[in-house]
């Protein structure tokens, strides 16, 4: 395996960071419960991580903010624009799968 120093690893993070985020605003289509329900984390999971990350440097972000830096837009405008009703189905599986902080 190739040998990165701490800056590379960094920067190689934050691009991919960077890149799985603007996919996630390009596929509008694919739904919080979807991605919670198949891979365990979703946009607001996301934004929780990244909001902590400030506040562990010692930036305040608002869970508004930080969801916004993730959904490219305010969080209503988002879910006024994309997010469909969940089937009964989809919340019975959330509500199996779902992890302790969500």
């Amino acid at each position: 395996m190739h040998e990165l120093t701490p800056e590379q690893r960094r920067d190689f993070e934050a691009a991919a960071f960077r890149r799985l985020v603007d996919h996630l605003r390009q596929r509008s289509d694919v739904q919080n419960i979807d991605l919670m329900n198949l891979a365990g984390f979703c946009r607001n999971c996301l934004s929780n991580w990244y909001r902590e990350a400030a506040e562990a440097e010692g930036v305040a972000l608002s869970k508004e903010e930080s969801r916004e830096i993730i959904y490219g837009m305010p969080y209503a405008e988002w879910q006024a624009r994309y997010q469909t009703e969940a089937s009964p189905e989809k919340m019975a599986a959330f509500e199996v799968n779902r992890p302790r902080d969500h």
